[in-house]
C-alpha cells in the first residue's frame, strides 16, 4: 500500500507530464496548440487525487437522503463528467448502494480519511458524479437544478431561482 506522501509525489509528477494547471484554463502545448487543462481534486488527507480531462456535462444539487448522509448536510453538490475522462491515483474504496431513485450506484471514498469523492450510477456507466467539494477549485460550479427537492429541509437554503424537481431528473 502506498503512503499518502508517495501518492501525492506520484500524482504531482503525473500532472506535470500532462502540463495541467488544474484550473480549467487553456494552455499551449509544446506544438503551440491550445488545449483545455484538466479539472483536479482529491480527498481531505491527500491520499487520493484525481484528474478529469473534460468539462462538466452538468451540475446539480441533490437533496435525497442518500446524498444527505454522504455529505452530513442537507444536500450534495455534484458535477457530472464523462467517466472515461477521469483518472484516479490512490486507494479508493467503493460501496454499492441503492439510491433514492431505486437505481444502484457505486460510491467512491478515500479508504484513509473517508472523504466521499464520487458516485457511479450503474445504469449510466459512461457518467461519474463528482462531489464538488473535492475539487481543487470548486468556485466555477454552476448548478442547473435541484433534484429530490421533496426531501429537502427548511434549514437548507439553496438558490430559489433554480428549478426544483420533487424527485430524480427524467
Amino acid at each position: 500500500m502506498l503512503t499518502a506522501a508517495a501518492v501525492v509525489l506520484y500524482f504531482t509528477i503525473w500532472l506535470n507530464t500532462t502540463h495541467s494547471r488544474g484550473d480549467g484554463c487553456q494552455v499551449q502545448s509544446e506544438t503551440g496548440e491550445a488545449r483545455m487543462t484538466a479539472v483536479t481534486g482529491g480527498c481531505a488527507c491527500g491520499a487520493v487525487r484525481y484528474e478529469i480531462a473534460a468539462e462538466p456535462i452538468r451540475g446539480f444539487y441533490c437533496q435525497c437522503r442518500d446524498c444527505q448522509r454522504d455529505t452530513g448536510s442537507g444536500h450534495s453538490s455534484v458535477a457530472v463528467f464523462p467517466s472515461a475522462a477521469m483518472r484516479i491515483a490512490g486507494d479508493v474504496a467503493e460501496h454499492l448502494r441503492t439510491a433514492d431513485s431505486g437505481a444502484q450506484k457505486r460510491k467512491g471514498f478515500c479508504r484513509n480519511c473517508g472523504s466521499p469523492l464520487y458516485n457511479k450510477p450503474l445504469n449510466k456507466p459512461d457518467l461519474i458524479g463528482v462531489y464538488v467539494g473535492t475539487l481543487d477549485d470548486p468556485s466555477g460550479f454552476k448548478p442547473q437544478i435541484v433534484m429530490f427537492a421533496s426531501r429537502g429541509h427548511s434549514w437548507d437554503h439553496l438558490d430559489p431561482a433554480l428549478p426544483k424537481l420533487p424527485n430524480m431528473r427524467p
